[in-house]
């Protein structure tokens, strides 16, 4: 039997490319389901279709984490079969242009910081304390390689990105006497809508980045985040970074050019 059936998860930008893929990962094992986003027609076309194929409880709700109360009010809406999480993924991410610090938009940087970090901290804070109280819980926290390394024209990106590593890091120190356990999944290229967002649309822009290579998928991370969430409760995957074969490091990319 999964060690999954009958668990709870609650994820974040859910709605598309990693959070979707886990999504569709978590019900095959047969967890109930929480699924937020902000494209809230698309999220529940999503929750419909998991509920008809592996037949297990899914709730969806709009949700900006960048809004505290926002939330808060998501928390209160959930469904009482649905409200004691058992693993909370915290997906919701983006970056924004490629301009270096000196030329950046402020808007762009607010963006980032207020979703990749402050969402993921309102999260954490709404729901790390009910799993304390049951004895038993697992936060695990999408990152990047960008949060190990940094790229010209990624600066606040990649600052958002360290700082989900090191509130990994500090929140596992923080529950080192409890039962929850906290990990980071730090992928490297991934092809879904992330370009096109970083490129506000632009289809052709954002294809350029995975020219020539062959890219991880949504599934490949959604794959490495089931790992974690799966392993006996003496074991914690604390980090864990996964790249395409094609990619070693940000700066070390084979692209076959022919």
């Amino acid at each position: 039997m999964s060690r999954l059936r009958g668990k709870v998860v609650l994820i974040t930008g859910a709605s598309s490319g990693i959070g979707e893929a886990c999504a569709r990962a978590f019900a095959a094992e047969g967890a109930g389901l929480v699924l937020a986003a902000r494209r809230e027609e698309r999220l529940r076309q999503l929750s419909r279709e998991l509920e008809t194929e592996h037949g297990v409880n899914c709730h969806a709700a709009g949700l900006d984490v960048r809004d505290p109360d926002a939330v808060e009010r998501f928390e209160a809406g959930l469904p009482s079969e649905l409200r004691a999480i058992d693993i909370l993924l915290n997906n919701a991410g983006l970056a924004r242009g490629l301009c270096p610090v000196h030329e950046g938009e402020t808007r762009d940087w607010e963006e980032m910081i207020d979703t990749n970090l402050k969402g993921l901290l309102y999260l954490t804070r709404r729901f790390l304390p009910g799993m304390i109280e049951r004895g038993r819980g697992h936060i695990i926290n999408i990152g990047s390689i960008a949060g190990r390394q940094v790229y010209p024209g990624g600066g606040v990106y990649c600052a958002t990105k360290f700082a989900v590593r090191a509130l990994t890091q500090a929140l596992a120190v923080e529950l080192v006497d409890t039962p929850i356990r906290v990990s980071v999944v730090d992928p490297g290229m991934v092809q879904t809508e992330f370009s096109v967002v970083r490129f506000r649309g632009d289809e052709e822009g954002a294809s350029g980045v995975y020219r020539g290579l062959t890219p991880l998928t949504g599934d490949d991370v959604a794959e490495a985040v089931l790992f974690c969430a799966t392993r006996p409760p003496n074991v914690n995957v604390a980090e864990l970074m996964i790249l395409p074969a094609d990619q070693a490091s940000v700066y070390h990319i084979h692209r076959d050019n022919n």
